[in-house]
């Protein structure tokens, strides 16, 4: 049967109607609220295996252009860039190195996990790096890139894999971070900074200007500007054999930018760019969920739902019993922890999206939209590919025979 491919502007209606029935059930549903579940979570979920119910019986297959999605994910990047101040950079330093220790070592006993699940199955143990951090910490880019290479290397359908364990995981990412601040939040007794919720409060002479058409075009051409020159950038980088992914390139002009506004005493009206940020990553969760091909997956669904619990206990263990205490066992380092989920099994916009749930509804955490942006923008994806290209040196992963070898 023909498929029906959805693009343009029915990506964004579809979208924003699944964001409306992933809110209309969350605010019905007590469990779902009560453990902040994302609301892209639960409408994206539910349009993906509507559409693959439809697929299921012979229907129509329904393919989604995530042209617009990338475009989301750049601006929501930039809007993260515009909140990084120098001065605040400075302030977190000390949490930021801690955290970026924390994301190493974790990176490493995902993927021993990974790897020993491996070979309890029977299977080659680099199929294992693939259930640990190619896939989860990773996401779906990292394990294209990676299962290419490992299909070409004699792995087959490593690529496959890869993929299936990155969409998977973006869901678990989703669910399991929010639960756990609440039950660290709730269990400690824990509350935000009082100076946050009167920053929050009161926002400044600046950040709480009233909209106007020059206010609103100031913010359109801030974030149009990041994104040209972060694409000029990008087109530099990678003539010079350096290849960064462009929301990369993008936050790093808003930070450049917001700098340079703050010292010149014309500071980024940050509220403006917060909104624009909250309502791209919804959208850009919304399109990521609702358009996982889970259909095809279908088959492997039984291992992978095995091997994407263990690794659910074993971040869970490390988030609460490392993360947790070395951030300081606050309100923060609750907050911390949903994103250090949502960052570790799915992606960046997984993890804001987990504290986003989590602060609306007990409070603001300056720390954590701070350092866990910053982790998984700039840090995870650099020590992810040494500690990859670590376990492929092992003498274990070389000398292991191929599949039907």
């Amino acid at each position: 049967m023909d498929s029906i491919q959805v693009t343009g502007a029915d990506i964004v209606i579809v979208a924003i109607a699944v964001l409306w029935v992933g809110n209309w059930i969350t605010s019905r549903v007590p469990l779902l609220s009560k453990y902040s579940i994302p609301i892209a979570v639960t409408g994206g979920l539910l349009c993906s295996l509507g559409v693959a119910a439809v697929d299921a019986f012979g229907g129509p297959r329904i393919v989604f252009d995530m042209t617009m999605r990338d475009t989301l994910l750049m601006v929501f990047f930039t809007t993260i860039g515009v909140s990084a101040k120098f001065s605040r950079l400075a302030a977190g330093g000390k949490a930021l190195g801690l955290l970026v220790v924390c994301a190493a070592v974790f990176l490493v006993v995902q993927d021993i996990t990974g790897v020993l699940l491996a070979s309890a199955f029977g299977a080659h143990p680099g199929y294992g790096l693939f259930a640990g951090s190619v896939s989860l910490a990773g996401g779906h880019g990292t394990a294209i890139a990676w299962g290419k290479e490992a299909t070409a290397a004699g792995l087959p359908n490593a690529d496959v894999a890869g993929i299936a364990f990155a969409t998977f995981g973006l869901i678990a990412g989703g669910i399991v971070g929010g639960p756990i601040a609440e039950w660290l939040i709730k269990r400690n007794n824990l509350e935000p900074a009082s100076s946050e919720f009167d920053d929050a409060a009161n926002g400044g002479t600046e950040e709480g200007e009233r909209y106007s058409l020059a206010l609103a075009l100031r913010v359109m051409l801030v974030i149009a500007v990041c994104l040209s020159l972060g694409e000029v950038i990008n087109r530099w980088l990678f003539h010079n054999d350096i290849k960064l992914p462009g929301f990369l390139t993008a936050m790093a002009v808003a930070i450049v930018i917001t700098n340079i506004a703050d010292r010149s005493g014309r500071p980024l009206p940050a509220i403006a760019f917060e909104k624009i940020g909250e309502i791209s990553l919804q959208l850009f969760l919304a399109m990521s969920l609702m358009s996982m091909d889970l259909s095809s997956l279908a088959e492997s669904f039984g291992l992978i739902s095995v091997v994407l619990m263990i690794q659910i206990v074993v971040i869970t263990l490390f988030a609460v019993l490392v993360i947790f205490r070395i951030m300081g066992r606050d309100y923060d380092a609750a907050v911390i922890v949903g994103g250090f989920c949502g960052l570790g099994m799915g992606a960046t916009p997984v993890a804001i999206a987990n504290m986003s749930a989590v602060t609306r509804k007990y409070g603001p955490s300056f720390k954590a939209f701070l350092v866990i942006p910053l982790v998984g923008a700039f840090f995870v994806d650099l020590i992810n590919a040494l500690v990859i290209k670590f376990f492929i040196s092992l003498p274990l992963l070389q000398q292991a025979p191929l599949p039907g070898g």
